[in-house]
């Protein structure tokens, strides 16, 4: 049953839309990425969800109420800035207490819940400090406190994790997503980091040019890419330009492939690289196997793995071998087969 809608949300500035007839229904508890390129209305839509943007069409409710016109401190949302925004004069302590406090929440309850926000994102004990004197991941736990400390009805992330080191942000995407998790919050985060996306959400709703172009679980978005924006922006995957010839038959690299395509005119077919092989040039496709030839133009290692580029008569490919596996030689002939049933595809863009 949904319990955040959004319906036909629609946003311009000047002649530009920005979002044009987002719908989206996420369930009570459940962590939703809003995933795109920079540009793509993900943030636009988050801040309209908050009240900080009026949208110019549609509607947003929460557990069946309509809050689309509700002024921004009367809908109860927990919002974590891309900067923090945390304030630098204030403590800790302060800076977590200044929502109860606009509410009006006596001071013994205020110090109570900053205890344990402070607790809950294991910060206790630094409640005296100022911002500049916390790291980069500390600031971002306060910013975090801060936002869940309201109880909020949701929670909205908007690209929280970008400021910080890979390491900690890997960290911290764990944390939050054992925090969201342990509180049942119902969530909603902007990025445009497809990993943050995979490993933190539920449901993944992937966004271009102001539009939903595939909204659904993880593994769903990764392995059966909806259109040809999905398949190119998450993850990465070998575009193979393809065509049917006339005797019917798909055409690729000069080679046959059975494949489910287009009745007629070029289309691509995705491939992951991870998904690929490499074998001996003389090694035939066996059974409900795609096939190309190819020479090596280059291995490159690449610590969990080694990528080799590959060259044939229809442009170039990559391979992702698993780290310690042989790579051929540069200038081999080699041949790169793959399950058929990986093959996704798509017709060609004009360029």
């Amino acid at each position: 049953m949904s319990y955040l809608e959004l319906a036909g949300l629609q946003k311009r500035f000047g002649n530009a839309t920005a979002v044009d007839d987002v719908s989206l229904s996420v369930a009570k508890g459940e962590a939703v990425a809003l995933l795109g390129p920079s540009g793509c209305g993900k943030t636009t839509t988050l801040r309209m969800l908050a009240g900080l943007i009026e949208p110019d069409r549609g509607t947003i409710r929460i557990d069946g109420a309509e809050i689309t016109r509700l002024p921004a401190h009367r809908r109860n949302m927990g919002y974590v800035f891309q900067s923090y925004a945390l304030f630098p004069h204030l403590s800790v302590a302060r800076n977590v207490a200044f929502g109860l406090e606009e509410r009006g929440r006596p001071k013994a309850e205020i110090a109570r819940q900053v205890e344990e926000a402070l607790a809950l994102v294991r910060l206790s004990g630094l409640d005296a400090r100022r911002p500049r004197e916390l790291s980069g991941g500390q600031q971002q736990r306060v910013a975090l406190a801060r936002a869940l400390v309201i109880h909020p009805s949701v929670l909205l992330l908007d690209e929280s994790l970008s400021n910080l080191d890979a390491k900690l942000r890997d960290a911290m995407r764990h944390e939050i997503r054992s925090i969201q998790r342990a509180l049942g919050i119902t969530t909603l985060f902007v990025t445009h980091d497809q990993v943050e996306a995979l490993t933190m959400c539920d449901r993944i709703a992937v966004m271009h040019r102001g539009r939903i172009a595939q909204i659904g679980a993880p593994e769903e978005i990764y392995e059966k890419p909806a259109t040809r924006f999905v398949a190119e922006f998450v993850g990465r995957a070998n575009a193979l330009p393809a065509e049917r010839g006339p005797d019917g038959q798909v055409r690729l690299w000069n080679e046959t492939l059975a494949l489910a395509a287009p009745a007629d005119g070029s289309f691509d077919v995705f491939v992951r690289p991870q998904r690929m092989r490499i074998v001996p040039v003389s090694e035939p496709a066996g059974p409900d196997t795609a096939r190309v030839a190819g020479r090596v133009l280059r291995s490159v290692f690449v610590g969990d793995h080694v990528e080799v580029l590959v060259e044939g008569a229809g442009g170039q490919l990559t391979v992702e071998m698993p780290s310690g596996s042989p790579a051929p030689a540069e200038g081999s002939e080699v041949a790169v087969v793959w399950p058929a049933t990986e093959s996704r595809v798509f017709a060609r863009e004009a360029p």
